[in-house]
């Protein structure tokens, strides 16, 4: 329990930082508060009575000391609680993680069909589609190392989750804008390289392949087409470029 009255040896002191305050009360956000404790226990352990996912924290200093998710706090203790660093120089040997979290390669549940789509739009793998269950996501993010995205906190604090990110926006361009910025993604924007419906790649189409799968109109408008790979959508820079230009423009 958290209780500023309890006697200090009955407490450890603890802060949590940016992102990470999001998943906490209020009065608990950006300061550092009193948590009663009746002995010892793990990082793994306070995280879980906070409702924080492991898989979004890459470092903890326990009395400016980092230590591992096994190690055991005790009373007076100081606990210090960081998200996943973008551009801050950890020492891989501080580091909670084995290798970076975080990868311009995505799976999303179902609830985010439409971000699947825009990521796509701008060039980024995101393997998306109904159906897919809570254990095909986690073993795609495993064994094709997917970072799973989502805003259900009950599928991040799977003990199995290790590469994931909470969306704190609920409208699709928020979202697309949220992940662009904190995967610090702009320079790697590639629109028009994956395929909007099915996440296969696209590739450059001459006109005399696409006659048959296009409105005459189209045909006239434009000159430059794409076909994917996969599912033989073709594309062109129509509504959907347009959209992803203006979008690009407010990150």
């Amino acid at each position: 329990m958290t209780d500023s009255n309890a006697a200090p040896h009955q407490c450890i002191r603890l802060r949590f930082y940016e992102e990470l305050n999001d998943f906490l009360p209020q009065e608990q956000r950006r300061r550092e508060f009193s948590h009663r404790i009746e002995q010892q226990l793990s990082i793994t352990d306070l995280l879980a009575y906070f409702g924080v996912p492991r898989n979004q924290v890459d470092l903890v200093l326990v009395d400016d000391e980092p230590v591992d998710f096994t190690h055991r706090v005790g009373f007076q203790q100081r606990v210090a609680v960081f998200p996943v660093f973008e551009r801050c120089d950890i020492s891989p040997s501080n580091r909670l993680r084995p290798k970076p979290l975080r990868r311009a390669c995505f799976v999303l549940d179902q609830q985010l069909e439409k971000l699947a789509r825009l990521l796509r739009l701008a060039g980024f793998d995101s393997l998306c589609r109904q159906g897919l269950t809570e254990l095909q996501i986690i073993a795609a993010s495993t064994e094709e190392n997917r970072v799973i995205l989502s805003r259900d906190r009950e599928l991040l604090k799977n003990a199995r989750v290790s590469h994931a990110y909470w969306l704190r926006e609920s409208d699709p361009p928020a979202q697309f804008r949220e992940i662009v910025n904190t995967f610090d993604l702009r320079r790697t924007l590639r629109p028009f390289s994956r395929c909007m419906d099915c996440n296969g790649e696209l590739r450059v189409a001459e006109e005399s392949e696409v006659l048959e799968r296009i409105p005459f109109a189209v045909l006239v408008a434009f000159d430059d087409f794409w076909q994917c790979e996969e599912c033989r959508q073709v594309y062109w820079k129509g509504s959907h470029y347009e959209r992803m230009a203006q979008l690009i423009e407010t990150i």
